[in-house]
């Protein structure tokens, strides 16, 4: 059994990547990918972490890119995180994260909820600073009684501390993986809520930009929206992929390679997108 969807402290996860591949390791799975949200960072630590244990880590990165303004994810699995291009691009678009967090921070602090980059950098350091960071500092200040506060009151889509961030879109993202040897994945397309006729839409544009994959087997998902995804996948020509999206307890009702509960994305999965790669 295989995740190939998570995420570590790099990102918004609560373990470390060094912690993931442990508890991979218990849970019995045979590989992971670790695909944190816009960076690469926690992968040379993973990597070779698990270098003589029974795991296979597969380097990846989740990027959040902008389709028809909505939000949508694009896995990368397999990448070449050492790529220098891959790399350049990569740190131009942290750039402009950080930009937005700075807003962020400052409407926060303007609201009553003083803090400034630099602290969510030292309080959480070597991680890519998310509005998950930011809820989790506003807890651990005092300043709110849980975290989902935050998001429905303040930072939340559309709420009066929440500031956009350039993004890239997903053709964009898509091409940039490849350009570094990996394997694009739509991730959770059930997510999106967007109707059949959208849906098919979206998946069409990417497709013509190398969309390779696209998530079938998911946390959320019921038995009707993975029996939908596989259906696009087969008329689309689409891999399927699959993962449970595990952030430790910033997602306490995700567990790592069952979901919740009933997750299982078999070996067979990885394999064949990593066939498609090589054959590529």
């Amino acid at each position: 059994m295989v995740d190939l969807h998570t995420h570590t402290t790099a990102s918004d996860g609560t373990y470390t990547p060094t912690e993931l591949v442990d508890y991979a390791i218990e849970k019995g799975l045979t590989a992971i990918a670790i695909t944190d949200h816009d960076t690469v960072s926690g992968l040379e630590e993973a990597i070779d972490y698990a270098k003589d244990k029974p795991i296979q880590v597969i380097p990846g990165i989740e990027f959040s890119t902008e389709y028809n303004g909505k939000d949508v994810h694009i896995v990368g699995l397999n990448i070449d995180y050492r790529n220098p291009f891959f790399l350049e691009k990569l740190e131009r678009f942290i750039d402009s994260r950080d930009t937005r967090n700075e807003k962020m921070c400052k409407l926060l602090t303007e609201a009553g909820f003083p803090m400034t980059l630099k602290d969510l950098e030292e309080a959480y350091p070597d991680s890519v600073i998310t509005r998950a960071h930011m809820a989790r500092f506003m807890y651990e200040k005092g300043y709110i009684s849980n975290r989902e506060k935050a998001f429905e009151k303040y930072i939340g889509d559309n709420c009066p501390c929440y500031v956009p961030r350039e993004k890239v879109n997903p053709a964009q993202a898509i091409r940039l993986i490849k350009e570094a040897g990996g394997v694009p994945v739509l991730a959770h397309p059930i997510l999106y809520k967007l109707s059949l006729p959208k849906l098919e839409e979206l998946i069409g544009d990417l497709i013509a930009h190398g969309l390779v994959g696209i998530e079938a087997i998911y946390s959320t998902y019921n038995r009707a929206d993975e029996a939908l995804i596989r259906k696009l996948a087969k008329q689309y020509g689409l891999k399927l992929s699959g993962g449970s999206d595990f952030h430790g307890k910033n997602k306490p009702y995700i567990d790592l390679g069952v979901g919740r509960g009933n997750l299982n994305v078999p070996d067979e999965i990885w394999k064949n997108l990593n066939n498609k790669q090589k054959k590529e």
